[in-house]
């Protein structure tokens, strides 16, 4: 007569057994928290005098009958959450009339909460978070007179918030975070709920005010609206919530009102609420100072960010009150004035960030009186003065950034003995003296920039013995000697930067072995011998070891061959001849290439001249105006880099401003694309195509001189906090890029197909015209048909399927790659992107989105900076997005040809327009 069955935690596996439906006596069935398999049984939902069952936190599938409440009428708690199930919520088996407490919470539920859960009459507690629900919160819940906790979390809900879940008196727990709700919060909000405790809002495009009546929520222990679209002055009246622990308003557009009596603001009502623990106004347009007030907030305080607030003044000494203070965040404000010495009361503090703030005087000894300090971010600040010598006492610190500042000093002998930091940034400041031999006590460090400091003597070779070191950076310094030998010890290396110095002798051959270096820069420096080529070097271009004394190894480094035999001592005859030579090699040929230009044009004697392509030009461009245009190749004037080489801005004889791209050549594949894109661009014109104006060729040094874009790639545009586009802008870009590759496609007897088409290789003119460049390495191909091609790594996230798995080339690579750019360009994601894991990416993203949560992807930038006409920006994206997903189709027969596209974003662009007049 068993009545409980009770074998929740006991890592059972399996499927649950389906004799458990025989036990018809049963009340309650607990097997939570298991590893139980496969779909629940249906006998289970038979046992007639079932009460209570938790399956939760299993790995369960399937999705459930929908008779569950006529087989088990009299259940009253039901708990299915932490599994897999999938498949809708039936209407009709929610009718479970003694049911008090539901919970589907983390599966995988989809469709629309059915109306019919008013039915439930009894339910107190509703949790549904962490699914697939779609559609409007169901009006009827707020007919459930008894719940008490509503959990809606994590889902895809749209729309407004039912006013009547305002009303809902019985309300302690209201959990509606990360959908897509908007609408704004009734202006009586707060007097409906008088036993709200918990709410939950961020995370969606909520807008409007935050009510003054919110107060009359007097209950609220916690209240988070981060991450809307909330506005205006945040009201004083949240200091009436004298239970309050947690205040999370990040990210929104929140500002704080000056009274007269700058103890009348909203952050002196906060000292009203005794018991606060976390208080976060991060990215909000506060525009206020810190008053005194501040020191007055509740001891209870653990968190106070408070970053990109546009905050100044003084950091007030009252800050010093803050006792039991974790973390402490204002960085990019711009707070003026020292660090206050009280700082040294914050006993508990593990982090502290200052950064991007225009700080001045000390940094104060008493800040190394913070023990527990773990993470210190002082870096973008105005701080003088030597580095505190007591900072060796704050063992705890795990990463240290105090780069940018004027800090004038030795690093002191103490720092040596923080044996578990992990990241440590001093740049950009004016430290002097040597790098202590203690540099290899630091075994746990990941990250070390010491670089553009006034650093002399030699490198430790104890450096070499931080196996975890992945970035190191000594660039601009005035470092001499040798690069140590033990630096092929550094196993986890992945970028080294030794740049800018005065480094002598050879590159250790050590570095060849570190499997994980990608990028090296021994530019700038005094070193001689062989360039390794094996490892990392194998990879690396020219740029990496221009400017040196007497480097030796392969033509496509630009520098000599080396000779076997070549003596150490034979060494100051070589630097003689590398500096002198060149002069006079390069006096003859000048001299002699202005004969043979004026009396022999078509002379094929001179190998610079011979292979010197005019492209349509009158006059040949040598290489030697070449190094002339960009000032010996000097770094001030690299513009970018490529997997084909550098361009350079040059500025030639006659005052043209140019590009000039500079190919590697380390094979013969790299050899003949520089021949077919030379061939490609001889006969390609168009006003949304990068402009060749020149090229020049001889044996180890090839480019073509290219038309200069001033307003730099579309890429730097979409991403760069200093520039923004607006809807019509970028719409214009991509007509442009698509009027390029329609040209491409279709306006040319043999089409080209461009292979690599991205954000990066979109540039832009004065009047922000988009133009395609790097289209000379794609392959001709015969009309109508496609090839293999595998020479040409296209870059990843914008890559055809059937290009990346197969190397199959045809026009509709290219579509691909734009539909895939289209969608980046009005979402400002990459398809890169860190959130795009676990089977997520910007295609399918955009996708789920169509038609009805289009501004759950959109660039809120788009919609923030151009508010009166939100509805025709939307409109007109949802069908940019239709476009894009049609380009991105997995079968390439089935995806849009430019043609089309071109007409298609025109459309688009006329009815936009066209909506916009009618506004107005």
């Amino acid at each position: 007569m068993l009545e409980e069955l009770y074998l929740s935690y006991n890592d059972l596996q399996g499927s649950i057994p389906k004799e458990i439906g025989e036990l018809h006596n049963l009340k309650t069935i607990s097997l939570g928290v298991n590893e139980f398999f496969g779909q629940i049984p249906s006998t289970i939902f038979n046992i007639s005098g079932l009460q209570q069952m938790d399956l939760s936190q299993n790995n369960l599938s399937g999705s459930i009958p929908s008779y569950i409440c006529h087989g088990i009428p009299k259940i009253q708690y039901l708990s299915l959450e932490f599994n897999e199930l999938s498949g809708a919520l039936p209407s009709q088996w929610i009718q479970c009339k003694d049911l008090n407490m539901f919970s589907v919470a983390s599966n995988r539920f989809s469709g629309h909460i059915p109306r019919e859960i008013v039915n439930l009459t009894m339910l107190q507690e509703l949790y549904l978070p962490g699914n697939v629900f779609t559609g409007t919160i169901p009006v009827e819940i707020g007919n459930l007179h008894k719940l008490e906790k509503l959990e809606l979390a994590m889902n895809e809900l749209s729309g407004s918030i039912p006013s009547i879940i305002f009303n809902m008196s019985t309300l302690k727990l209201l959990s509606l975070q990360s959908n897509f709700l908007s609408g704004s919060l009734p202006s009586n909000f707060g007097s409906g709920l008088p036993y709200l405790e918990q709410l939950y809002l961020w995370g969606n495009r909520l807008s409007g005010r935050i009510p003054k009546t919110i107060s009359n929520a007097s209950k609220l222990t916690m209240m988070e609206l981060a991450y809307n679209n909330f506005e205006g002055a945040l009201p004083s009246t949240i200091g009436h919530l004298i239970y309050l622990k947690t205040l999370q308003l990040s990210a929104n557009d929140l500002t704080i009102v000056e009274t007269s009596s700058s103890e009348n603001n909203f952050l002196t009502s906060l000292t009203n609420c005794r018991n606060l623990e976390v208080l976060d106004l991060s990215i909000n347009p506060l525009y206020t100072k810190l008053s005194k007030a501040i020191g007055n907030f509740s001891h209870s305080l653990q968190k106070m960010d408070m970053h990109s607030c546009k905050i100044n003044g003084n950091i007030p000494s009252e800050i010093g009150n803050l006792t039991n203070l974790i973390r402490l965040s204002l960085g990019e404000n711009s707070l003026t004035g020292p660090l206050p010495r009280t700082i040294s009361n914050l006993k508990a503090l593990q982090f502290l960030n200052f950064e991007g703030n225009q700080l001045q005087g000390l940094i104060v000894d008493e800040i190394c009186e913070i023990k527990r300090l773990v993470y210190l971010y002082l870096s973008l600040n105005k701080f003088s003065g030597a580095m505190p010598t007591c900072i060796g006492n704050m063992t705890s610190l795990q990463k240290l950034f105090v780069g940018s500042n004027k800090l004038i000093s030795v690093i002191p002998s103490s720092f040596w003995n923080l044996n578990d930091i992990l990241e440590v940034n001093l740049s950009s400041n004016i430290l002097v003296g040597n790098l202590s031999f203690k540099i290899g006590n630091l075994k746990a460090l990941t990250l070390l920039d010491l670089s553009r400091n006034n650093l002399s003597s030699i490198i430790p070779i104890t450096l070499g013995g931080l196996q975890n070191l992945q970035i190191l950076s000594l660039a601009h310094n005035t470092l001499q000697g040798n690069i140590p030998e033990t630096f092929g010890n550094l196993l986890s290396l992945v970028k080294l930067d030794l740049s800018q110095n005065n480094l002598s002798g050879e590159i250790p051959k050590s570095l060849e072995s570190l499997v994980y270096l990608k990028n090296i820069n021994l530019s700038y420096n005094k070193l001689h011998g062989e360039i390794p080529n094996g490892g990392a070097f194998k990879n690396l271009t020219f740029e990496s070891f221009m400017m040196n004394d007497a480097l030796c190894g392969q033509p496509r480094l630009r520098v000599p061959p080396c000779r076997n035999g070549i003596r150490k001592g034979s060494m100051t005859k070589l630097i003689l001849l590398k500096i002198i030579l060149p002069i006079v090699v390069s006096t003859i040929l000048v001299v002699l290439g202005i004969i043979l230009w004026w009396k022999r044009p078509n002379s094929k004697n001179d190998q610079v001249e011979r292979n010197c392509s005019t492209l349509g030009v009158p006059r040949r461009i040598s290489y030697f105006e070449i190094v002339d245009a960009t000032n010996g190749f000097d770094e001030s004037n690299l513009i970018g880099r490529g997997s084909y080489g550098s361009v350079f801005k040059g500025k030639l004889f006659n005052g043209i401003v140019v590009a000039i791209k500079i190919f590697n050549f380390d094979s013969e594949i790299m050899s003949r694309s520089f021949e077919v894109e030379c061939d490609t661009m001889r006969n390609v014109r168009h006003r949304n195509l990068v402009k060749i104006i020149s090229s020049c060729s001889n044996i180890d040094f090839k480019c073509l001189i290219m038309e200069f874009m001033p307003k730099g790639s579309l890429e730097k545009w979409l991403y760069s906090h200093n520039y923004c586009l607006d809807f019509l802008e970028r719409l214009n870009i991509m007509i442009n890029v698509a009027s390029a590759l329609e040209y491409l496609h279709h306006g040319l007897s043999t089409p080209i197909v461009h292979c690599d088409l991205k954000p990066s290789n979109i540039l832009l003119d004065d009047n922000m015209v988009g133009h395609v460049s790097d289209f000379g390495i794609s392959k001709l191909l015969d009309e109508g048909q496609s090839k293999t091609h595998t020479e040409t790594i296209p870059t990843i996230g914008y890559v055809a399927p059937e290009y990346g798995s197969s190397g199959v080339v045809s026009t509709k690579v290219d579509v691909y790659s734009y539909g895939i750019i289209l969608k980046e360009v009005f979402t400002r994601k990459k398809p890169t992107d860190n959130m795009f894991v676990s089977g997520l990416s910007l295609k399918g993203w955009v996708s789920v989105s169509m038609p009805h949560a289009i501004i759950q992807v959109i660039d809120s930038n788009l919609l923030q900076e151009d508010e009166q006409h939100v509805d025709h920006i939307l409109q007109a994206t949802s069908s940019i997005f239709e476009l894009a997903l049609s380009c991105c189709t997995d079968i390439p027969e089935t995806r849009s040809n430019m043609i089309d596209v071109v007409v298609s974003l025109n459309k688009i662009k006329a009815k936009f327009m066209q909506g916009q007049k009618c506004h107005i």
